[in-house]
């Protein structure tokens, strides 16, 4: 609202705002861990990587998708405040932490996940965990910074008590709505077993996405996984689970940042089906930092004995982000308008009834193109028969076009679907 009143119908605005919201982020995200660690450089890839991943392109170049953009600086402000907290406790410390916690919600659900990170936090960088220190020899700049006193595990679990209910009860007000709008997919039409398969196989699928960005996609529809392919991603995540566990005394970032991406990906691994997508980029925007952390620490402890260090990880660095800013250049065009968004989408992904619904639409809306709106309409309605959205475009399109005939049938077709669906 606020966008639409300072701008008006100029669409710079609004992604503009996005942009802002991003940049901001990341200058925070930088902040945040040169605080806590101490250490500059690692914290600087961390942002940067935060800042150019194409994968991130979604969440800043789709304005409706402010939601992430907003969300994310609440999270990364809740954990800034946080930490002072952890450095000085007093109860107008930890209301900040609730109150900016209480905002990030309201922009997005996705934030239920956050009271576990800061448990991860507790354990490293701040070593608030008695018990469960991680080893003082991290190499420079990578020593916890521990508050006034460590504390037992329960009782810093108990200290999080509000932000938990908090994050309870986003839950339920999500879940309701989602049912409401008929959004959630049901377990006879999505089973549990091919959830559960589907987010075995989208785990490692945005790892390696994260290292090798293929030609991504605005809509990725969903599909049964081979039991092969789940059986395989299992393991895979075992086995990496299992090595980071090991060395988190010694390489608590390991630990701290593989359960950070496993944890704040459960809202939208599709455990709970929300919408036909089977992974979208945008759900990496927050649990890529956990893998990015792991990058940023693993590399600096892997040469902290070369003796030309810093020559060396700066030049991979600049190639590194060099790569990362020119693919998410060629990521941001495809978002010009949607014919070059959702066109690009079925080159990428083949058959997408999402991507041939949003052509059609856009066919008449936006250039008034009548002849090419219906044979994308019938693509759409040849692989999602029962959608009575699509159909309604397509007998609306037919009288745009003056066959009544046609028109007329589509409509009874709609009126059966009706009837069958009970609406």
């Amino acid at each position: 609202m606020l966008d639409s009143q300072i701008f008006g119908a100029w669409a710079g605005g609004p992604h503009l705002t996005n942009l802002l919201f991003h940049l901001a982020s990341t200058l925070l995200l930088f902040l945040f861990w040169a605080r806590v660690t101490q250490a500059l450089w690692p914290s600087a890839l961390v942002a940067a990587l935060f800042a150019l991943h194409p994968l991130h392109v979604e969440s800043v170049a789709w304005v409706s998708e402010r939601k992430d953009v907003l969300s994310a600086f609440f999270w990364i402000a809740t954990m800034w405040a946080y930490a002072g907290y952890a450095a000085s406790p007093s109860a107008w410390r930890y209301l900040a932490v609730i109150l900016l916690f209480a905002l990030g919600l309201m922009a997005k659900p996705m934030l239920v996940t956050l009271p576990f990170v800061l448990l991860l936090l507790d354990y490293w960088p701040l070593g608030r965990i008695r018990g469960l220190t991680p080893a003082a020899d991290l190499g420079r700049g990578t020593t916890p910074t521990a508050g006034p006193a460590r504390q037992g595990f329960g009782r810093l679990i108990f200290e999080k008590i509000p932000l938990f209910a908090l994050a309870f009860l986003s839950c339920l007000i999500t879940l309701s709505a989602q049912r409401g709008g008929g959004s959630v997919l049901s377990l006879v039409s999505w089973p549990l077993a091919q959830r559960f398969a589907n987010a075995l196989v989208t785990y490692v699928k945005y790892v390696v996405k994260m290292f090798w960005p293929p030609p991504l996609a605005m809509y990725y529809p969903l599909a049964p996984v081979p039991w092969w392919q789940a059986a395989a991603a299992g393991l895979v995540l075992l086995a990496v689970t299992t090595l980071v566990l090991a060395r988190a005394r010694r390489s608590p970032y390991l630990a701290v940042g593989w359960l950070w991406y496993l944890g704040t990906m459960v809202p939208v691994i599709g455990l709970v089906q929300v919408g036909g997508q089977a992974m979208a980029d945008r759900y990496t925007y927050i649990p890529f930092i956990g893998l990015f952390l792991m990058v940023a620490w693993g590399i600096f402890e892997l040469t902290a004995s070369w003796r030309r260090q810093k020559i060396i990880l700066a030049v991979g660095a600049a190639v590194t982000l060099a790569a990362c800013w020119w693919a998410t250049w060629v990521q941001v065009g495809y978002w010009r308008n949607s014919e070059t968004l959702f066109t690009h989408t079925i080159r990428v992904t083949g058959p997408n009834y999402i991507a041939y619904h949003h052509l059609g639409t856009d066919m008449v809306t936006r250039q008034g193109n009548f002849a090419e709106d219906v044979p994308y309409l019938k693509h759409a309605i040849r692989m999602a028969p029962h959608n009575l959205k699509y159909n309604r475009n397509l007998a609306q399109a037919y009288t745009d076009q003056g066959k009544k005939t046609a028109a007329a049938a589509v409509r009874e077709h709609i009126r059966w679907l009706q009837s069958s669906q009970g609406r």
